[in-house]
């Protein structure tokens, strides 16, 4: 049966349900495999690429637990870079988004450079508490708390977006001449000031 949420009517190849894995959240996975909690086809449901369509693959395991987290991400497969690569062959188009949990646990150069070289663009989500591997086209840092006096150290050329979640006052990020360069500055649902709000727009089209 195919996932109603898919594009084009393609299936979800790997789940998160598929086998449980007893690594720690923090521990960095060998480079000859990748524990994958899922990949899917869908648009990009937020930020400066909204509406593009990409093959996201959701990586396990996240050095953080942040409370308003909506995604399953301590189960997954392991799989080499083969694997993964025959896995993702069948999808139209070549965007690759990197999300996870905290995709730098695992993702190396390597893997970055291996798949550069099969002609995909490459972009992370991550929550900025690591430093991103060289090689990628795009990098979005939604920072929590326990990243905000790492991002200078960990971006020091930048980013494509910054997206901060805002659920209160409390929450708003510090003025963007304190933060690492961006091309864009986004909050996440709530619009303020000069920023923009990033709506996810994958689940009110309910799509993956």
């Amino acid at each position: 049966m195919q996932d109603e949420g898919s594009v084009r009517g393609m299936p979800r190849l790997i789940s998160g349900e598929l086998r449980e894995s007893s690594y720690l959240c923090t521990q960095i996975i060998p480079t000859t495999f990748m524990l994958i909690n899922e990949i899917f086809y869908s648009l990009q449901g937020e930020g400066v690429h909204m509406g593009k369509a990409s093959i996201f693959i959701r990586l396990s395991r996240c050095n953080l637990r942040c409370s308003f987290c909506d995604t399953e991400f301590d189960s997954g497969t392991e799989m080499t870079i083969e694997e993964l690569r025959d896995a993702i062959a069948p999808y139209p188009g070549h965007r690759i988004i990197w999300t996870g949990g905290e995709p730098t646990l695992q993702l190396t150069e390597e893997t970055v450079a291996y798949f550069k070289a099969l002609g995909y663009h490459q972009s992370i989500e991550t929550n900025g508490t690591r430093r991103p591997p060289a090689g990628l086209d795009y990098i979005t840092c939604s920072p929590k708390k326990e990243a905000m006096q790492l991002l200078h150290r960990n971006f020091p050329d930048g980013v494509g977006e910054f997206r901060f979640p805002v659920g209160s006052p409390a929450d708003l990020p510090p003025a963007v001449s304190e933060l690492p360069p961006a091309g864009a500055y986004l909050l996440s649902p709530i619009f303020v000031g000069e920023t923009q709000s990033s709506l996810q727009m994958h689940k009110l089209i309910h799509i993956p």
